[in-house]
């Protein structure tokens, strides 16, 4: 018997992939369900679920830089240099290549695009800290952020409604997770970036890892988590080659009269026997994975570490079709027993951690993925999305960190959609609270929706079958669309 052995999700039913994921001669009438069977699950929807045709869209396709922890824009996007001493902390601001849009003295690769970029400085929320539902779903429904998986009655997510309305004849998912699962380093998983109430196969596919710290970083630099994310378990057995796996689907015809005879709809059985057969014998997803096809001197400009490899990553899984990519830039520590994490949740060292690791990676990596888009003609209808789940203190404390801060903090946004030079609402003169047009998650996830043709307004059923908006009354922020 073949099996894929891919990650142990479960679908809305209770089965597992891991466990139902099984091509064989077994009929369902054996009691068992095969490979195409439960695929087969994946191409019915409840009636109710079906919208209107999207309109067409400036963006393609959506990658989301996900700055887990609080990442502190008033160090990065958000400097305040008149504040006193106490509140606008050690960096200064630089120029960028838009008059009078200034940005930290450490984001010096970044600066060249912010003609290509727009900064909305009015974020907030009130759905409390380490909430990360607010940022995937627009949804500001409190949670407790210590429960191991989330709950199936949550919001689905961005990429989960992508999923959900994905063509069915397409095969490729049009949702994938980058480097892990979020929370994978908390040995949790964080609410939003799931299929919640819509089930679980509309979850990401998400890749592993196994994060290392770099025991020798440049001069000057705290180490960074090394690694290359990768789909566990999907290569065929070392005993099934291709004419075995076709001797097999031979085997599996014979089985075909009784089976088309339980389909409903003529076609379905066909197309979802194929699309089993594709993900066994030619993959464009684990293509995709496979980084040494880059040339070396690209992975390196990306950056030889974690969330560079991922960012490269997502890269090629939009060139492979994926539609929505989320790159989690996380926490590891609690898997690794260390406080060397170079995390965004700074609550001592603050300026040494940004200084040292944080910013120095996060400018050279998207630094070299916007060249990369551009380059490939991708920038123009893919929209970058960099954003965390809240800010920090305006304070700093005794420790030389910020604490947790969801009352005001910043979102970047670029490539496609969007209106580049562009500054969206403002802080006080602290960054501690909106001074001007407060902006809360679900306008950008609005914002992210209207720029892929999506209407905003579009409902999905909840478990009860009642509609809900999949952007949570969230409005496009138009100011920075172009």
């Amino acid at each position: 018997m073949l099996r894929i052995l891919g990650n142990p999700r479960q679908f809305c039913d209770g089965i597992t992939r891991r466990d139902a994921m099984t091509v064989g001669g077994i009929s369902v009438l054996g009691g068992m369900l095969n490979l195409p069977g439960v695929m087969a699950l994946e191409e019915r929807r409840p009636a109710e679920a079906r919208v209107a045709e999207a309109r067409p869209g400036r963006a393609r396709n959506v990658m989301v830089l996900y700055l887990h922890g609080g990442a502190p824009t008033q160090d990065m996007f958000d400097l305040k240099p008149q504040a006193p001493v106490e509140m606008r902390g050690e960096f200064r601001p630089i120029a960028t290549n838009v008059p009078g849009m200034q940005i930290c003295e450490h984001l010096p690769r970044m600066s060249r695009w912010m003609h290509r970029c727009a900064i909305v400085r009015s974020v907030h929320h009130r759905a409390g800290c380490h909430n990360t539902l607010p940022s995937f779903s627009g949804s500001e429904q409190p949670v407790d952020i210590n429960e191991p998986t989330p709950r199936d009655s949550f919001p689905p997510g961005m990429g989960a409604i992508c999923e959900f309305l994905k063509p069915r004849h397409v095969d490729i998912p049009h949702y994938v997770a980058l480097p892990s699962y979020l929370g994978w380093g908390f040995a949790l998983k964080r609410p939003g970036p799931w299929g919640g109430f819509l089930g679980k196969r509309f979850d990401p596919v998400c890749s592993e890892c196994k994060p290392r710290l770099d025991p020798a970083p440049p001069a000057g630099r705290r180490p960074m988590w090394l690694g290359t994310p990768f789909l566990a378990d999907t290569a065929l057995g070392q005993d099934i080659t291709i004419d075995r796996l076709d001797t097999r689907r031979s085997l599996l015809q014979q089985f075909d009269g009784v089976q088309r005879q339980l389909e409903a709809g003529g076609g379905t059985f066909d197309r979802v026997r194929q699309r089993a057969f594709g993900l066994l014998t030619g993959s464009r997803l684990k293509t995709a994975f496979n980084l040494n096809a880059e040339d070396p001197r690209l992975r390196e400009r990306y950056g030889n570490h974690l969330f560079g490899s991922s960012a490269l990553l997502g890269r090629r899984l939009i060139e492979a079709g994926v539609r929505f990519v989320d790159v989690y830039w996380d926490g590891y520590a609690a898997r690794v027993s260390t406080n060397l994490d170079p995390y965004w949740d700074t609550h001592s060292s603050n300026f040494v951690q940004l200084r040292e690791v944080n910013l120095p990676n996060l400018d050279q990596t998207f630094d070299a993925l916007m060249h990369d888009l551009e380059q490939r003609g991708l920038l123009d209808e893919t929209l970058l999305v960099m954003m965390s789940d809240f800010g920090r203190t305006p304070r700093v404390n005794a420790s030389a960190g910020r604490d947790h801060w969801t009352s005001c903090y910043s979102v970047l946004l670029a490539g496609a959609g969007i209106r580049g030079g562009t500054i969206c609402g403002a802080s006080d003169g602290h960054a501690a609270y909106v001074k001007d047009r407060p902006i809360r998650p679900a306008d950008i996830c609005a914002t992210i929706y209207h720029c892929l043709g999506i209407d905003p307004d579009t409902t999905v059923p909840d478990r009860a079958g009642r509609p809900l908006a999949i952007s949570h009354g969230g409005e496009p922020i138009r100011e920075v669309l172009a």
